[in-house]
């Protein structure tokens, strides 16, 4: 069945590119909506950004790096890859919704409110108080865990970037990137544990099993159109959309997903599954990415790794700073970013 479907896709002429890249979106949709399934089954706020948003927004860089590693593609392209969406995720993608909506961790009372709505708010507090302070409490955890999440993105980032400094990554370095991811998904698959016996939820559903199998479906889906999508680029030798730019396009391609997240949850006034699903998504691209390519060729770094990696350690400094002292993302910080991201596309297309 899948076959034919296939061939039929193939043999659209100029529209097959774009019906490939529609089954990307698709299948990046229905990763999206099962984890929404999820998160209602046990996996919550920034636990579900950094344990299962990631890869549903981060297959297809993962994807990405096994195609051109077992094809012997350029190990450039995947450090681009691998820059572009996480520079893009840390200063354009949260910039961008800072801007229009605001990202408050640590939401506060409206200052405007009446006397009588203050009253209200100060009786509310102490109920909710007495009853644990749940609303307050989690807030704080929200907080602390993306304090967290933000502190293993810098470390994460600063070890590619202290083995990268020699110019290449080898197979060792590889391990040391993936035995790096493994740790930090084993200490959250943990965290969710803990959580689920505190809350008396069950680790698991009857339905985890069905999502699984749709999440598979979907990344199925995807490594197909990233496989059709790589090598039809990479038969390209002129202009912008050519194999000389795969890296920064298949870059932007897999952002998509991730604006997507950031838009969706920043306009139901999730902000911490907004900063957590795009800060959980650099740990897929760095280290995972890196180092599933460097197991199988050595990695050579692009011209303007050093840029972008000081633009990406000085973005989560930014906002592991903003998050720890203010608690949200001002507006003028979300400006700030978004001009980083354009002075990274300066250096980095434009040399």
């Amino acid at each position: 069945m899948l076959k034919p479907l296939l061939h039929w896709m193939e043999s659209q002429g100029a529209w097959t590119p774009w019906l490939f890249l529609a089954l990307f979106l698709v299948a990046s949709f229905l990763m999206i909506w099962r984890l929404e399934a999820m998160s209602a089954g046990g996996f919550e706020g920034t636990v579900l950004g950094t344990l299962v948003m990631p890869y549903c927004s981060g297959m297809g860089n993962l994807i990405f790096a096994f195609i051109l590693g077992q094809n012997g593609g350029s190990g450039a392209d995947v450090m681009t890859n691998s820059l572009v969406n996480n520079v893009t995720n840390m200063t354009l993608v949260l910039g961008l919704p800072a801007i229009i909506w605001g990202i408050n961790v640590l939401p506060k009372p409206k200052s405007g409110a009446s006397k009588k709505k203050k009253s209200e708010v100060k009786l509310s507090a102490k109920v909710e108080a007495k009853a644990g302070g749940k609303g307050g409490k989690e807030h704080e955890l929200n907080r602390l865990s993306l304090l967290l999440t933000l502190t293993a993105v810098l470390f994460f980032t600063g070890a590619v970037w202290a083995l990268g400094r020699k110019g290449s990554l080898n197979f060792n370095d590889g391990l040391v990137l993936i035995g790096l991811f493994l740790f930090w998904q084993v200490f959250h698959i943990f965290e969710v544990l803990k959580a689920n016996v505190r809350q008396g939820k069950s680790s698991f559903s009857l339905m985890l099993p069905v999502n699984l199998a749709l999440l598979a479906i979907g990344a199925y889906a995807i490594y197909i159109s990233t496989d059709w999508l790589v090598g039809w680029v990479s038969h390209i030798h002129s202009g912008f959309i050519s194999a000389k730019h795969i890296g920064w396009l298949s870059g932007w391609l897999m952002v998509l997903p991730n604006a997507l997240l950031a838009f969706y949850y920043g306009w139901r006034k999730q902000p911490e599954v907004v900063y957590a699903s795009q800060v959980g998504d650099a740990h897929v691209s760095i280290p995972l990415c890196l180092g599933i390519y460097a197991l199988y060729h050595k990695m050579a770094m692009p011209a303007f790794f050093q840029t972008g990696m000081l633009i990406l350690l000085g973005a989560t400094l930014l906002h592991m700073i903003f998050v720890a002292v203010f608690g949200r993302l001002p507006r003028i910080a979300g400006f700030a970013l978004v001009i980083a991201y354009g002075y990274f596309l300066k250096k980095g297309l434009l040399g």
